[in-house]
C-alpha cells in the first residue's frame, strides 16, 4: 500500500513542477531580498517560530490557531492518495490547488496540526484546469459540513498584486532535507505578474516551494493584513531550491467568479 500512496504523490508532483505560468511576462533581474526576513514569516500567520529550516530557505511555524491547514486525500479503498496543504478562507471553507484534488480522491480530510481531522462534505477543482496546463486555474474549493475553528484568512481581491512586493509563502510540504507534514513559512519577492499566474524565484535570501505545499498561500499585505493573493500551484525543478515558482492569480475573473460561487461568504479585502 505504500507504493500505491508514493505512486500517486509522484503524480501530484509532476503537476505542482510543471513549467511555464501561463500568460506571464519575464521576470526582472536581479530580484531583491524581501522587506519580510524568511525568519519572521510565522508572524504572517499569527504564530511564532521555532529554529528549525522550513518550506525551503523558510521557518517552521507553531500550528496554534493557524489558518494554514494540511489537506490528506483519500480514494475509496480510504487508503491515502496524497497529501497538500490549504488555507481557511470562511468558517467551513478551505482554498487549495486543482490539482490536489484529482478525480481518484473520493474524501478529503483537513488536519490542523491538532486534535482529530475533519472529513470534507464536498470538494472541487476549478472546471477549466487542465493537467495538460496544470498551471492554469490551479485553484479548488473544499467544503466543510461544520466550523473548522480557524480564523479565514481575507482574499486579496480589490487590486493586483506587483513584481517586486514581498509575499509571505506557507504549506505543509517537505525542506531542503526532505522532512515533510510540517507547517512552515518563507517569504520572498514577487517577480512576475500574469493574468493566470504570479511568480516568485529561489535566492539565497528567498524561499521556495516544495512537495505538499501545493495548495498553500502566497499572502500579501494589503490595509495592514496579510491577504492571499494566489495558490501555490508549481516549481520548475524537482530540486526545489532553486528554480521559479508558479501561484494561481487570485484576481483572475474567472478564478475570482469560481472561488466567490462556491464560497459566498468568503473573507476579502
Amino acid at each position: 500500500m505504500k507504493r500505491r500512496a508514493g505512486w500517486v504523490l509522484m503524480l501530484a508532483l509532476a503537476a505542482a513542477c510543471g513549467g511555464g505560468g501561463s500568460g506571464t511576462p519575464t521576470p526582472t533581474s536581479p530580484t531583491p531580498a524581501p522587506t519580510v526576513p524568511v525568519s519572521a514569516a510565522c508572524s504572517a500567520l499569527g504564530q511564532t517560530a521555532s529554529a528549525s529550516t522550513a518550506i525551503v530557505n523558510g521557518t517552521a511555524c507553531d500550528v496554534a490557531n493557524t489558518p494554514i491547514v494540511l489537506v490528506n486525500l483519500r480514494a475509496s479503498d480510504g487508503f491515502p492518495e496524497g497529501a497538500c496543504s490549504g488555507t481557511v478562507i470562511a468558517p467551513r471553507a478551505v482554498l487549495t490547488a486543482a490539482h490536489c484534488l484529482p478525480a481518484t480522491a473520493t474524501s478529503v480530510l483537513i488536519y490542523l496540526g491538532v486534535g482529530p481531522q475533519q472529513t470534507a462534505a464536498s470538494f472541487a477543482p476549478h472546471p477549466l484546469w487542465r493537467d495538460a496546463n496544470n498551471t492554469a486555474y490551479d485553484v479548488g474549493v473544499i467544503l466543510m459540513p461544520d466550523d473548522i475553528g480557524r480564523t479565514p484568512v481575507p482574499l486579496l481581491l480589490s487590486r493586483d498584486a506587483r513584481v517586486g512586493e514581498t509575499s509571505v509563502l506557507a504549506g505543509w510540504g517537505k525542506d531542503q532535507s526532505g522532512l515533510s507534514a510540517t507547517l512552515r513559512a518563507g517569504s520572498a519577492i514577487l517577480t512576475s505578474v500574469g493574468p493566470l499566474t504570479l511568480q516568485t524565484t529561489f535566492s539565497s535570501t528567498a524561499s521556495s516551494v516544495c512537495q505538499g505545499d501545493s495548495g498553500g498561500a502566497l499572502m500579501l499585505q494589503e490595509g495592514g493584513a496579510w491577504t492571499v493573493a494566489g495558490v501555490i500551484s508549481a516549481n520548475t525543478t524537482i530540486a526545489c531550491n532553486t528554480g521559479n515558482n508558479f501561484y494561481a492569480n487570485l484576481r483572475n475573473p474567472d478564478i475570482m467568479s469560481f472561488i466567490l460561487d462556491k464560497v459566498p461568504s468568503a473573507a476579502r479585502r
